[in-house]
């Protein structure tokens, strides 16, 4: 997987950059590719907005990633980083702002937490 490479991309919600292995890229592109019309402004606008500053990342000889100084400048990285898993992708986010993100939801997390999971069956989880 080291050897397929990356993509490195900017996220759409928080300053932070979203990584996915290059398998996992190409799974969210056709997914993609088989909802979005083109055609429609709306679609193509998101596919720009998903999409920019998305960058292929290859693993050096010694297992680093490089990751490219406007994406840096993009998730404020000034230091210290934080890698948190996120399904099918790893967030990379500064890790001052990591914290501040965390300490910032704690209040709100339970709340969300019955929300989305506290009716399965509801919406149609089992």
């Amino acid at each position: 997987m080291l050897q397929d490479g990356f993509v490195l991309k900017r996220s759409v919600y928080e300053p932070c950059l979203e990584l996915y292995p290059l398998k996992e890229w190409d799974a969210v592109m056709r997914d993609m590719d088989s909802r979005l019309n083109t055609f429609l402004k709306s679609h193509r606008a998101l596919l720009r907005k998903f999409t920019a500053g998305a960058k292929t990342i290859e693993v050096d000889t010694n297992g680093r990633l490089l990751i490219p100084k406007d994406l840096v400048e993009f998730a404020g990285i000034d230091k210290e980083i934080v890698l948190a898993s996120s399904m099918n992708f790893i967030e990379i986010w500064d890790k001052d702002k990591y914290e501040t993100t965390l300490e910032d939801s704690v209040d709100d997390f339970a709340a969300l937490a019955e929300e989305i999971m506290g009716n399965k069956k509801e919406n149609g989880l089992s």
